[in-house]
């Protein structure tokens, strides 16, 4: 049953003190080695009010880098780091879930070891830039994966999920989305194969469920979850038919009893939506996470008529640490400074004033 936004709400064997979600976002902000630091705790401790917070992503292996500054969940550092986290918002009576990531062709070989070409379902290369050391460089066209390399990348995510648990995690997000790896093979405008990963749905399916079965080896299914984009146009993604064939993954996604599913509704870019994501959200048996542009009006509208369960907020929740305390007594919020997201200090990171250092009422 849907109640407002400061409602409970039992997600698996966790008791979410909102419906409120801290959506991933990438900040680079890591540290040496990608391994996260003390500012990035204090930057993911203010903002544990929220019901959860679902980490930027982060790679699963060294080749799984496509951006500089972005943290890994490979390496032992890398979990210290993390721990580091994961104690600071359980502290605060938070839960946190990590996003698995791996950006398959949105990479360079600047960014990976041995200067490797970024791989791929199809040799496609994508439009636009990436941010290299070095600066902004064309995108590569990148190297067809060969289907007996595919059980590799698949057993790096099952390491990534068994150093989340050490680190303390609540659960985990498999990012299935926004044009990296996973998605890559899910949509058919960037999967060409003609082998068992290629073609009909069925196939392009196969790939997410060798990473789900691999990471459910590790963690129970109620703590996976997973982001999907159906028709999110960001990194020169497409597909011929979103709604149906998001709807097939969707009704096998149900065969798992997972923690959640998250779909960025509509594109990212131009914030529309072209497909009825009701006829998603009402495919699926579990709880519902809605993202594209929330506010709470929005967000309160969306829960009352049952088109989601919970609703992922980004940048209001990077500007606002105390977004649960401001949308629970309509207080006017920080604006977000657009030219610190990407890379930096503490500026535009850690110090946006809070109104409301305590943990809010019960809504």
């Amino acid at each position: 049953m849907n109640s407002d936004l400061f409602s409970p709400v039992t997600m698996g064997n966790i008791k979410l003190a909102n419906r409120m979600v801290m959506a991933p976002m990438t900040r680079n902000r890591a540290g040496e080695h990608n391994a996260p630091h003390d500012l990035n705790a204090t930057y993911y401790q203010q903002r544990a009010t929220a019901g959860l917070i679902i980490t930027e992503a982060s790679q699963v292996s060294t080749q799984g880098v496509g951006y500089p500054g972005t943290p890994g969940i490979y390496s032992d550092e890398q979990v210290v780091g993390w721990r580091k986290i994961t104690d600071a918002v359980h502290a605060e009576g938070g839960h946190i879930f990590i996003q698995l990531w791996y950006c398959g062709r949105i990479s360079h070989p600047d960014l990976l070891s041995g200067n490797q070409t970024p791989v791929a379902p199809s040799a496609i290369r994508p439009e636009g830039e990436v941010v290299t050391p070095e600066g902004a460089k064309a995108f590569v066209t990148p190297r067809a994966l060969e289907a007996d390399e595919i059980a590799g990348i698949v057993a790096q995510y099952k390491h990534a999920a068994g150093m989340a648990k050490q680190a303390g995690f609540d659960g985990i997000e498999v990012h299935a989305a926004n044009g990296y790896l996973i998605d890559q093979f899910l949509r058919d405008g960037s999967n060409r194969r003609t082998d068992q990963y290629g073609g009909g749905v069925e196939n392009r399916i196969r790939f997410l469920n060798e990473v789900l079965d691999a990471v459910m080896e590790v963690w129970p299914s109620n703590q996976v979850g997973i982001r999907l984009t159906p028709e999110n146009s960001f990194n020169s993604m497409s597909d011929s038919d979103p709604l149906e064939h998001f709807r097939y993954f969707i009704s096998r996604l149900n065969e798992r009893n997972l923690a959640y599913l998250h779909i960025l509704e509509g594109d990212m870019i131009t914030k529309s939506a072209n497909i009825d994501y009701r006829i998603l959200r009402d495919s699926y048996n579990g709880l519902y996470i809605a993202n594209n542009g929330y506010d709470k009006a929005r967000a309160e509208v969306s829960l009352s008529k049952g088109d989601s369960d919970l609703i992922a907020f980004g940048v209001p929740f990077l500007a606002n640490p105390d977004l649960v305390y401001r949308y629970q007594h309509d207080l006017p919020l920080n604006e977000a400074n657009l030219d610190t997201f990407y890379g930096g200090g503490a500026q535009g990171y850690t110090d946006y004033p809070a109104l409301h250092q305590t943990t809010p009422e019960p809504g």
